[in-house]
């Protein structure tokens, strides 16, 4: 794991400590600018390219494979559907688009109710003892996403913040305490 030991007993008590309500400037932007995607209810292809540039960048020729009316069709299901399920459905069938690229594409759309699920994130919900599947963070499935979502959903209206004010605050505490190598060879 590529965390030291953490001085915490429980998942509240970090968050309490260290909960994060300011937005890193760029992303602030791009949240700002999405509105409009969200207002309009659908992405464009320059919308999931900014996107797929903050997420990960390494997706990038995978992302330009989408066609501009396959972006809009599955973007605008996706929004339009009260199922979390049909959302990361729709979402990752497009091209260059994972569990992680889908929880940034509804977190840039929709803070409030969405964070993005990631290495760090997960690995910190793991060594909390808050997930007990996939200690290596990496190859998501919807259960694993399901139950991020619902940890920082729980969190958020507990410390009436948005959902990806947990979630960042959970990335950050990761960082400090990283020891060695995110990624095992």
């Amino acid at each position: 794991m590529a965390l030291t030991r953490l001085p915490y007993k429980r998942l509240q008590h970090l968050i309490g400590l260290h909960l994060s309500t300011t937005e890193h400037s760029p992303t602030d932007m791009l949240i700002k600018e999405l509105s409009a995607a969200r207002k309009r209810g659908y992405l464009t292809k320059p919308d999931l390219i900014k996107v797929c540039k903050w997420k990960s960048a390494r997706a990038i020729k995978h992302i330009r494979r989408n066609r501009v009316d396959s972006i809009r069709k599955v973007t605008r299901a996706a929004f339009r559907t009260r199922s979390e399920q049909k959302k990361l459905s729709l979402l990752t069938s497009l091209y260059g688009v994972s569990i992680p690229m889908a929880s940034a594409i509804l977190m840039l759309t929709n803070p409030s109710r969405y964070g993005v699920i990631d290495i760090r994130v997960w690995q910190l919900l793991f060594a909390m003892g808050s997930v007990t599947t996939n200690p290596d963070g990496i190859g998501f499935d919807f259960k694993e996403w399901y139950r991020f979502l619902m940890i920082i959903r729980y969190f958020a209206r507990k410390y009436k913040v948005k959902a990806r004010d947990v979630e960042r605050t959970l990335f950050n505490v990761h960082s400090r305490h990283q020891s060695g190598l995110l990624y095992r060879k």
